[in-house]
């Protein structure tokens, strides 16, 4: 396996872990906390890194810092969440799975990155693929969740690209940046659950276990791995494996829950995952001339941690 190959397949690691997150969110966890869900799976992963790498901002950092926490983390997190509640999951995911085309026109504009014609073919056929296997006739169209699901794929685009462009200080590693941010992020997310949703909840053994695994193997360790991909890969080809979210969560709805995956499904997954793969094949040249900072991002991928045709009765429960 080649170098550049195994960093792909790492980083695919993140959006197949995100590909669980309405799943997680529908079966275990409180209904109608969307912030409070943001909060707990952002802020307890954010402290354990700073308390693993024990390394603080410094400098621009810290407002660097402050601004991808909140285009990654603190604003993502809450709209995602806003539309997953709000909408169906399958038209959660296909809001979601234009963030590709999203990180074109801002990898374009902040990092040189021009956009070729097969980059901006493969992010539609990559929207098209997620929109078979998720989207059902006569889903409904929340203009709420519909906008929320929009400004978190941008969010989260913005946030790529920027992390694209900062890289890292020097001396820092992945774990302590991932740390930051998640940390900045749910520090922006804290007041607003407070706020909008009142004090926390009554949590049962299930609702623990759920957010422990948001936190941890859902956020720490899949953003360390994004991040870090950010720092390897174009932008574009980072944010063209989001598909995988929306594969995953329907293969999970399917191996799971017992939702029929019919003909027209798997025809939307090979489609998807065709996609995927033709954006990890972006010339060697055209990699090479994209800036290339020491580190890091999302989705998101984009990114996008959009995902699959669970029902929000499901949330409502």
């Amino acid at each position: 396996m080649s170098r550049k190959a195994a960093v792909v397949a790492l980083t695919a690691l993140a959006p197949i872990s995100w590909g669980s997150t309405y799943f997680v969110t529908t079966e275990f966890l409180p209904a109608d906390r969307p912030l409070f869900t943001g909060l707990m799976r952002a802020l307890p992963a954010g402290l354990l890194l700073l308390a693993l790498t024990r390394k603080l901002p410094s400098g621009a950092w810290w407002w660097k810092s402050a601004v991808l926490g909140a285009l990654n983390i603190g604003a993502f997190f809450p709209l995602l969440f806003l539309a997953a509640y709000r909408l169906p999951g399958g038209v959660a995911a296909v809001v979601g799975s234009v963030g590709p085309l999203f990180v074109v026109g801002l990898a374009a504009l902040f990092l040189g990155e021009r956009p070729a014609v097969r980059t901006l073919l493969t992010a539609v056929a990559a929207a098209f693929g997620v929109s078979l296997v998720v989207l059902k006739a006569g889903a409904a169209f929340d203009l709420i969740g519909v906008g929320a699901g929009l400004l978190s794929s941008l969010s989260m685009s913005a946030g790529v690209v920027l992390t694209k462009r900062w890289g890292r200080p020097e001396g820092v590693g992945a774990l302590a940046l991932t740390g930051w941010q998640l940390t900045a992020g749910g520090l922006v997310i804290l007041p607003l659950a407070f706020l909008a949703e009142g004090a926390p909840p009554a949590l049962t053994g299930t609702n623990l276990a759920g957010y422990a695994y948001l936190a941890l193997g859902n956020t720490a360790i899949s953003y360390f791995l994004w991040f870090r991909g950010i720092e390897r890969l174009s932008a574009s080809s980072v944010t063209l494996l989001g598909p995988l979210s929306p594969i995953t969560a329907a293969v999970i709805g399917w191996a799971a829950l017992g939702q029929a995956l019919g003909p027209v499904q798997v025809l939307g997954m090979v489609i998807a995952f065709g996609a995927t793969l033709a954006g990890q094949l972006t010339p060697a040249k055209r990699e090479a001339a994209a800036p290339a900072p020491v580190f890091f991002s999302s989705t998101e991928k984009n990114t996008q941690e959009v995902s699959m045709d669970l029902e929000v009765s499901a949330v409502r429960r």
